[in-house]
């Protein structure tokens, strides 16, 4: 088919989406949300919410005493108890070392105590200087920003937690699919989207009904991001925000979340509810403040749209964010199939570059209808077919010979809110597994 007539027909039916995230550097594939532009429309998801690694500094001083970050996770800081390894012979161990190095560890943080004085100075002027003035430029009240920025420290964790976020080759290898799956469309998180889907099944049916966002979708989605609510982030909004924003990497976009950010409080957001994850996003969708302002919906009919402990405001928003980014009622987000043998993926790879997100697009192919691919031997495990005029591209995430997947527009939808294939698969692969 020709390149030009297939972008026409996509566009025609909606399966051509602007994607504006990038996604993990890692094969693309890692579910964490790295922005590649400064209007993000979904949420920056971290490898963790609340991550555990160690900061510098105390990896320094442990350093000096010759005991490492790993070793002090394991047997001194055990959830179940002080010094479950080695007991205490360990312990004093532990005292012994930290006695012969404690002159040296004091000379050092005191040699260390002018940068970080530096930085907290730079941090104090950044942000009563340039992203005051921005933000006012906005149209931020000069009464938040006056009760707001005189509690924002620099965080040193934060700073270490962006910093530290898994990195490599953009031309790595894309580890397989299949362990993914296993981790996050476990049976423990399907029987908690069941459990969901059917106390919510009432406020689920009328969100479909306005929006034609399948309730399971919206289930899936609210597993994945917070285990259904169980944990949201526990990162002051604020001080995350305008230590990313001063850090300097991607200014541009923090700055503007940041002033997202002064724009909720302006709303009427109590301060203390702005908690989540130490890049922004929060809440049981896990959006960023840009996202909130823009898409957030209530759903119970208090006037308020809280994605932070309303169901209801959730889903409501969650369906929203879906109807925006183009979600096409009646299509499926896509169906696992069998490729033949023999199949000659030559013919329809895929021969575009994506201006986003090109290292997750570049693994589908060319688009055909649905009645295309069952000419070419291609079966739905299932044993059902999709309306046979629906355009899918193909994927297969583990290889020949492995489950492959024909995806349709709204795959790309899922896409739109974390632009990671494994992300998206297995989004649509809970949802299937609440809905059966």
């Amino acid at each position: 088919m020709d390149p030009d007539r297939t972008r026409i027909a996509d566009a025609r039916r909606g399966a051509v989406r602007p994607v504006r995230k990038r996604a993990a550097r890692v094969g693309g594939e890692g579910g964490i949300r790295t922005h590649g532009g400064r209007e993000p429309t979904a949420v920056f998801k971290t490898a963790a919410l609340n991550h555990s690694a160690t900061s510098p500094l105390v990896r320094r001083l442990w350093a000096f005493g010759g005991f490492s970050a790993r070793g002090v996770r394991q047997g001194v800081h055990a959830r179940a108890g002080l010094w479950q390894k080695g007991g205490m012979r360990g312990f004093s161990g532990l005292v012994r070392r930290i006695m012969t190095v404690g002159t040296v560890a004091g000379a050092w943080l005191l040699a260390a105590s002018p940068a970080v004085a530096q930085d907290e100075a730079g941090f104090q002027t950044y942000i009563n200087g340039e992203l005051r003035q921005q933000a006012l430029r906005e149209g931020v009240s000069a009464r938040t920003l006056d009760m707001v920025l005189p509690s924002l420290t620099l965080s040193a964790r934060v700073v270490e937690l962006d910093r530290d976020q898994p990195g490599g080759s953009p031309n790595g290898p894309i580890p397989a699919f299949a362990p993914y799956q296993a981790r996050h469309v476990d049976a423990a998180r399907i029987n908690r989207g069941r459990d969901t889907y059917r106390r919510l099944r009432a406020r689920l049916s009328q969100v479909e009904r306005e929006t034609g966002v399948p309730e399971s979708i919206m289930v899936a989605i609210f597993g994945h991001e917070t285990n259904y609510g169980a944990y949201t982030g526990d990162f002051d909004l604020p001080r995350s925000l305008a230590t990313l924003a001063y850090e300097g990497r991607r200014r541009s976009l923090f700055a503007a979340e940041f002033i997202a950010t002064m724009k909720m409080i302006d709303r009427g957001v109590p301060r203390d509810r702005l908690k989540g994850s130490w890049a922004g996003a929060f809440g049981y969708p896990q959006f960023l403040p840009s996202v909130y302002l823009r898409l957030a919906r209530d759903g119970d009919g208090d006037g308020v749209a809280n994605i932070w402990s309303s169901e209801a405001d959730t889903l409501a928003s969650i369906a929203n964010y879906f109807v925006n980014a183009g979600w096409r009622p009646g299509q499926p987000w896509g169906v696992a199939v069998n490729v033949p043998a023999g199949f000659d993926r030559t013919a329809v790879a895929n021969r575009t570059n994506a201006p986003r997100c090109n290292r997750v697009f570049e693994r589908h192919s060319q688009w055909r209808s649905m009645a295309e691919w069952r000419a070419m031997g291609i079966v739905p495990r299932s044993g059902r077919w999709p309306d046979g005029d629906i355009q899918a591209t193909l994927l297969e995430p583990d290889g020949p010979g492995k489950t492959a997947y024909l995806l349709t527009g709204n795959y790309r939808v899922i896409l739109d809110y974390n632009c990671s294939n494994f992300y998206a698969l297995s989004v649509g692969l809970l949802a299937d597994a609440v809905e059966n």
